[in-house]
């Protein structure tokens, strides 16, 4: 992966700086609790009892949430310079009714060491911040850079970012028809009482098609990258 390209598959992790505005909507909940209003949740005897919040859900992908930059020319562990990670990430979407728009601040750290200590030092780190749909397709992308600021004598340091996205609740929403399907209550007797509506193609294309998810992480060199994969 080069600097400035992303692969169109990116692997995933579980859950910088300048702004951003982006379409996307939330990924799937498969499960939940039924007091997190907005979450799908299923129940064996009556189907799905609610649907998922149309927010997004914010991740980093696999091996791109730390980077380690080495000395100029070196490969090898004692080369090292700096390794920075990206932490504490969180997020608040605004999803009062009757907005056209689903608003979303994404707050984060990146934290610091560097093996070096001699001298103030300012170091950028480029980030990137894109939208997947389905989990198979990038539909949008946004490069930026957070910059972390060291004293001399200082090994650590932190810098905190934010990000604001921003979709159309439409994008967000199940058709009228899929919603209906999940939520209507099976009965004992009924023809359909044993099928999961949500192994029915036409639901699982349609909950696929409002699938939405931010992937947030550190744009790195293919050496960078390769160090993450081989360490």
């Amino acid at each position: 992966m080069s600097a400035t390209t992303l692969p169109a598959r990116l692997p995933r992790l579980a859950r910088i700086g300048a702004p951003v505005t982006l379409l996307m909507v939330s990924m799937l909940a498969l499960a939940g609790c039924a007091k997190n209003h907005g979450e799908l949740v299923v129940d064996d005897t009556v189907g799905v009892t609610a649907l998922r919040t149309p927010c997004p859900i914010v991740e980093i992908p696999e091996m791109t949430g730390d980077v380690t930059v080495l000395a100029p020319g070196r490969v090898d562990s004692t080369a090292i310079d700096t390794v920075a990670t990206l932490t504490n990430l969180r997020s608040h979407c605004n999803n009062a009714a009757g907005l056209p728009e689903l608003t979303t601040k994404i707050d984060f750290d990146v934290m610091v060491r560097r093996n070096d200590t001699h001298g103030a030092r300012r170091i950028s780190y480029p980030y990137f911040s894109v939208v997947q749909r389905a989990g198979t397709t990038i539909v949008a992308k946004h490069l930026g850079a957070v910059s972390v600021e060291f004293a001399d004598g200082q090994d650590r340091a932190t810098a905190h970012g934010t990000a604001t996205s921003v979709i159309s609740r439409d994008e967000a929403t199940l058709p009228k028809a899929i919603r209906e399907r999940l939520l209507r209550k099976r009965k004992p007797g009924d023809t359909d009482a044993a099928v999961d509506p949500l192994s029915l193609p036409d639901v699982k294309a349609a909950l696929a098609r409002t699938s939405f998810e931010v992937l947030i992480g550190f744009q790195m060199t293919d050496q960078q990258l390769s160090y993450n994969a081989t360490r």
